[in-house]
């Protein structure tokens, strides 16, 4: 899938794209999450898709939708499927019956999340894909980072790491996100734009790559230990989807005692990611401004609240293909950016993750040196 960005110029989403101190990033909760209580406000529907790949849907996302939904004067109603995809149905027929004026849904699945997105349709209700892009769907708009180029900056990641450890015709394996989320997909490609290259040169040499179902950490950890003792139990270099894969990964690497020898890629800048950084026993991370997502989903479905698509048109300045449905979704996609040891305090200080989240006993020292304070 291709994809087309028009820089998003701050003025141009109002005060909706300014960093600011925002967010938490807590364990995901293992129970449902609860709906807002009515603000009088426009009804509006939010579905995000689980808990279990990444703490950020429960985190980030919910709390900071919540903020900026608010602060548009809408009354949203956010629920969580936790991985349910009959569940994800259910709240969105139960949201569009409460007579929801847009629906938001990061889905689970392109299949789940068109069908929600057709159903809507048929009411008149817009519906705005959040994060995940539905293939072969039918929704108005999209809201999400630049993925491709996430998965760039992760290739590029690895390189920077195999490159300061100075290994010559290093040997990858790649533990790749779901193969039902078109995300890991725009992940992948982008990785390839920067791997790709140096394998088929004989640069690098890929053991293998292989996708994990439900972005299962645990799977991947199992799945990588496999291939790792497959070859030898040697490996040089790990693309990790995002940071809960890292993690299963460096605990598999910290048993052959390799962990803190092998750049480790990840994603998302979780607290524990973060940790693993400046530890030395994970290489990078991509942070996605996850305020700037909310803030821009509720900017653009205040305007549809309205009826207003051209407002909404003119905040969606970029496109992506829905190369399944053979059609053109307009966009609002943001930039990402690489973080490594020397910019881990870029996003404690943006506030997305709190410096008493990462400066743990074990990373302390680390911190000090870097200038992030714990409090």
């Amino acid at each position: 899938m291709r994809t087309r960005r028009t820089a998003l110029a701050a003025a141009g989403l109002g005060t909706a794209l300014v960093l600011a101190a925002c967010g938490q990033n807590a364990a995901a909760p293992s129970g449902p999450a609860e709906s807002n209580a009515p603000t009088g406000g426009v009804k509006v529907g939010v579905i995000l898709p689980e808990t279990k790949s990444s703490a950020r849907w429960e985190g980030f996302d919910k709390p900071l939708l919540e903020k900026a939904m608010q602060a548009e004067g809408l009354d949203a109603d956010i629920q969580n499927a936790l991985g349910d995809e009959q569940k994800f149905s259910t709240l969105a027929d139960s949201m569009l019956a409460s007579g929801v004026k847009v629906l938001v849904i990061a889905s689970i699945s392109s299949e789940s999340g068109s069908a929600v997105a057709a159903k809507a349709k048929a009411q008149g209700v817009p519906t705005i894909d959040y994060d995940r892009l539905n293939l072969g769907g039918s929704s108005d708009y999209y809201v999400s980072f630049d993925n491709e180029k996430v998965g760039q900056l992760q290739g590029e990641g690895l390189v920077k790491g195999i490159e300061a450890g100075g290994k010559q015709n290093p040997q990858i394996i790649e533990i790749e996100g779901a193969p039902t989320d078109n995300n890991a997909t725009l992940f992948y490609n982008g990785q390839q734009r920067v791997l790709g290259p140096k394998y088929q040169s004989g640069e690098y040499k890929l053991v293998q790559s292989q996708k994990i179902a439900d972005w299962d950490a645990q799977v991947g950890s199992t799945t990588f230990e496999q291939i790792l003792t497959g070859n030898g139990g040697k490996v040089d270099g790990v693309v990790a989807a995002n940071d809960e894969l890292a993690g299963g990964i460096i605990t598999v690497l910290t048993k052959y005692g390799l962990n803190g020898k092998v750049p480790v890629t990840g994603q998302d800048a979780t607290p524990a990611g973060l940790q693993a950084i400046l530890r030395g026993d994970q290489y990078m991370t991509v942070y996605k401004p996850i305020k700037q997502e909310a803030d821009a989903a509720a900017t653009l479905t205040a305007a549809l609240a309205k009826g207003d698509t051209a407002a909404a048109s003119a905040l969606a300045t970029g496109s992506v293909d829905d190369t399944k449905g053979n059609r053109k979704v307009k966009s609002v996609l943001l930039e990402p950016q690489l973080i490594t040891k020397d910019n881990v305090k870029k996003v404690i200080d943006d506030g997305q993750v709190k410096g008493s989240e990462v400066c743990v006993a074990e990373t302390q020292a680390a911190c000090q040196q870097l200038g992030i304070s714990a409090s």
